[in-house]
């Protein structure tokens, strides 16, 4: 008799934690299903609108942004953000837009410039970039052919001139 005892209380013990995980199972579902609503009240905010991240000190590294968005139903419509501006990208096309550049082409004689276009690459937090830019920079020194006589007749010239003294 004790052992039909103890089998009933195993059996309702098992009995009972069935119906405790069915009643949580089910607490899970209903709460999965609130989440959408949830998600319903999220949407009435906009989307996250970001300036060009400003640096703390000098014109790369470390520095800030500001987001904001609309929406009635927002509880936050502005927040700051830590941002970093790489320092050995071409600021001159915006701190936050990398391009990959081509070689340098010929140097033009009129203008005594040489350029070379890039293509984007890569874009920091959105930022508005232009897809190609051209840079210019000045061909640096333009060797021009001298007579290597002039050059002789003037050391043939000293070399006379301190033999005379």
């Amino acid at each position: 008799m004790p052992q039909q005892q103890q089998q009933r209380r195993l059996f309702t013990a098992a009995l009972l934690a069935l119906v405790f995980i069915l009643a949580a199972v089910s607490t899970t579902e209903a709460g999965k299903k609130e989440k959408p609503e949830k998600k319903a009240k999220k949407s009435d905010c906009g989307e996250w609108q970001w300036s060009v991240c400003v640096p703390t000190n000098g014109d790369c590294g470390l520095g800030t942004r500001e987001g904001t968005r609309t929406g009635a139903e927002c509880k936050q419509t502005t927040k700051t953000q830590k941002c970093k501006i790489p320092c050995n990208w071409k600021k001159q096309f915006g701190a936050e837009c990398k391009y990959q550049f081509q070689a340098w082409g010929e140097c033009d004689l009129n203008t005594a410039l040489k350029t070379r276009t890039g293509n984007l690459k890569r874009a920091l937090h959105n930022a508005d970039c232009q897809k190609t830019v051209t840079i210019s920079k000045p061909c640096g020194k333009l060797t021009k052919p001298k007579p290597q006589e002039s050059k002789k007749k003037k050391k043939e010239g000293k070399k006379q001139e301190k033999m005379l003294d």
